[in-house]
């Protein structure tokens, strides 16, 4: 069986069972359900302005420039070797090339974590490891959030074998990426990663991805863009949308570090492979830069991000609910209740009115309320598929919620709340 696989972790779907039970209309419910620009061919001389000011800032949650502008990077210089040297084939130069402009600001991720022993007295052991990319001068680094996810100590390891203790900053499970920080010191000058344009990208593509797979610190390999587009589980059970699906070798310990276009700019993030035995099989994924901009800006202003939502309690619909609620559909997203005065309620999104035991009697839902089966353009399954909808949504956004009710499809148009 194939399996997808991130920093050594088996992406399986866990199956539970839910009991709905009648229960009298008096009971209430106890719980809600929640569920750069391009290459610059010669230095900058300015010093971008400082994240300290990026609160007084316009709100521009989509604007790439802006978010860009909020981090001080150093201008990506690809210094060409002389073409005198005939000892390299063209795409020979181009890896060295990009290597040598980008390998030092790759870094290794080492994690301390909290285990038990038998006498339930805690202690300290070893953790995972990953990569990341130092995205600003000043020691922010981007990652994936399974690399320091469970951490009680995080620690960065540079080119020159330096080792710094980093703090996390923010993390966001819905796309898997975090970024952490450690303080350089004042005579290091960091070299970093610019972001690059995903939106641009073609199957065929050459791509370079620079990691520490299996702790060797700094390895480079290449391939091609093998596909866009691709949705793809990852193991915190979240959809992540338009991932790039790559060749290039990607292993265990890859994670967090940078997929790069031959000019030396981050397209994207490396994040799980799929395979069959844990190593590389040739299919490779990676979050995209478009989204890595917008979550990265908003993880280092607010510590997490800010995203649109339906003000409602929700519950996934299985088909021992459906036959209970005597349903004609099995998938879906049921809505139990409705945050009364909220933007769901306007917009006449109808919650449930009779109460049911869930799960092992430890909740109550409330069945009879609208189906949620699409949002906007994307079919809605699953939860998986209901945070994945509103992933790129911000609060104030206006939706087309489809909902099923009384055996009939029913489009709503709603404003995400915050």
């Amino acid at each position: 069986m194939i399996v997808a696989l991130s920093a050594g972790v088996v992406l399986t779907a866990g199956i539970t069972a839910f009991i709905c039970l009648k229960i009298p209309a008096r009971n209430k419910a106890s719980k809600t359900v929640e569920s750069a620009k391009t290459v610059e061919s010669a230095a900058e001389d300015k010093v971008q302005e400082s994240l300290s000011t990026a609160k007084d800032m316009p709100a521009a949650y989509n604007d790439r420039e802006l978010v860009l502008a909020e981090l001080e990077q150093n201008p990506t210089v690809i210094i060409p070797i002389g073409s005198s040297n005939s000892s390299y084939t063209q795409d020979e130069v181009q890896n060295i090339n990009v290597y040598s402009a980008c390998n030092e600001a790759v870094v290794n991720i080492n994690t301390k974590v909290m285990a038990y022993d038998w006498f339930l007295d805690p202690y300290v052991q070893d953790g995972g490891s990953g990569s990341g990319s130092i995205i600003d001068k000043r020691g922010y680094i981007l990652t994936n959030v399974h690399v320091i996810q469970g951490a009680t100590k995080i620690y960065v390891s540079l080119f020159d074998g330096s080792q710094y203790e980093a703090e996390v900053v923010g993390q966001d499970l819905d796309s898997d990426l975090a970024v952490i920080k450690f303080t350089p010191p004042e005579n290091l000058v960091l070299k970093t990663i610019s972001f690059g344009d995903s939106n641009n990208l073609r199957v065929g593509q050459k791509v370079i991805a620079i990691g520490n797979p299996f702790g060797m610190e700094r390895t480079m390999t290449t391939g091609i863009v093998s596909g866009l587009g691709r949705p793809i589980q990852n193991s915190n059970k979240r959809i992540i949308r338009n991932m790039i699906q790559t060749d290039t070798a990607i292993n265990p310990g890859n994670s967090g570090g940078p997929l790069l276009d031959t000019n030396g700019r981050m397209i994207g993030i490396n994040t799980m492979i799929m395979s069959n035995s844990g190593s590389s099989a040739g299919v490779g994924f990676a979050v995209p830069s478009e989204t890595a901009v917008r979550v990265v800006s908003d993880l280092i202003k607010y510590g997490k991000v800010l995203r649109g939502t339906i003000d409602a309690s929700i519950i996934q619909l299985n088909k021992r609910i459906a036959q209970y609620a005597d349903l004609d559909i099995s998938s879906g997203i049921l809505v139990s209740k409705v945050t009364k005065g909220g933007n769901a309620e306007k917009a006449g999104l109808k919650g449930g009115t009779e109460a049911a035991y869930y799960g092992n009697r430890s909740s109550i839902i409330y069945l009879g309320g609208d189906i949620i089966t699409q949002i906007d353009d994307i079919s809605v399954a699953s939860l998986a598929d209901y945070y994945s909808a509103l992933e790129s949504k911000k609060p104030g956004d206006v939706v087309e919620i489809t909902v099923h009710r009384n055996k009939k499809d029913i489009v709503l148009k709603m404003t995400l709340a915050d």
